[in-house]
């Protein structure tokens, strides 16, 4: 397999985006990712993302399991026998995080404005606004965000460290990543040069399954904002083959609580205008 560049990343420019300009994002190279969690770490530090004790999990040396509240990089290590051969071991590993989605459901059902989309497009919770309500929890269909119980159960995820595009410097974990594998940029230059690197990557035999995923706009979240090229099927990594966006299945609960609490209130309205007479 070609190996991709190693050669010192250029200076990033952060042009604005406003939903009809430049837009950007990640593009995660599984294919060169070494699993060294230098993202995990970065992200951690930069962020002050509390650490996590998991313990042993069983799932070769992955010990972070998915991404959540308090790991918004998550580097899976998939372990297996090689599909080519029928003997020895493959690793296919790759550093997951929010897909900051273009319909993202979460902004959509989010009650007090909490989370919206930054001026880079990207999609960002403030934490001093959320309620801890749970609605993005259940809309969001990677699982990405969750509620950090202690101390007050409010939602954290990646923001694509909005605080350092803002002074024009890239994401710590792109930053951190000593093989290039997390690439930053503009999203449509991302997905040129993922393309190219699909090519590559598919000239070797045993990567033919390879493809990306999250780079389409047909998708059901209209592509991601932080896409992947991964060298199976997206469950082989614990991702889901076709995101639904959710806020319609959303909408229809909220209408049928809505009606079924306005005909709590009648009823208990009835029974006090009963017990007056």
């Amino acid at each position: 397999m070609t190996a991709a560049p190693t050669a010192r990343r250029p200076a990033v420019s952060l042009p604005m985006w406003q939903g009809g300009g430049t837009r950007m994002g990640f593009f995660t190279d599984s294919s060169i990712c070494i699993g060294c969690k230098a993202c995990e770490v970065a992200c951690k530090e930069w962020n002050g993302v509390p650490d996590i004790d998991t313990g042993f999990t069983g799932n070769s040396y992955d010990n972070t399991s998915s991404v959540g509240a308090n790991s918004w990089r998550h580097v899976a290590f998939v372990e297996r026998q090689r599909p080519d051969t029928g003997d020895g071991v493959q690793w296919l590993m790759n550093s997951d995080v929010c897909k900051h989605c273009t319909r993202a459901a979460c902004l959509d059902v989010c009650p007090t404005g909490a989370i919206f989309r930054s001026e880079f497009g990207t999609v960002v919770v403030q934490d001093d606004i959320c309620n801890g309500c749970g609605y993005c929890v259940v809309a969001c269909p990677f699982g990405v965000l969750e509620r950090r119980e202690a101390p007050d159960g409010r939602a954290f995820k990646c923001t694509l460290c909005y605080d350092r595009l803002q002074v024009g410097d890239e994401p710590a974990c792109a930053k951190a990543c000593p093989t290039q594998s997390i690439q930053f940029g503009p999203l449509e230059e991302l997905r040129e040069r993922a393309e190219k690197r699909l090519e590559e990557v598919k000239q070797e035999p045993r990567y033919a399954g390879a493809r990306l995923y999250g780079d389409s706009k047909d998708d059901g979240v209209g592509g991601f904002g932080a896409f992947f090229l991964l060298l199976d099927d997206p469950e082989v990594y614990g991702l889901p083959p076709k995101p639904v966006y959710r806020r319609t299945d959303l909408a229809l609960l909220w209408g049928a609580a809505s009606v079924a609490a306005s005909l709590l209130t009648l009823g208990v309205l009835g029974s006090l205008s009963w017990r007056r007479r």
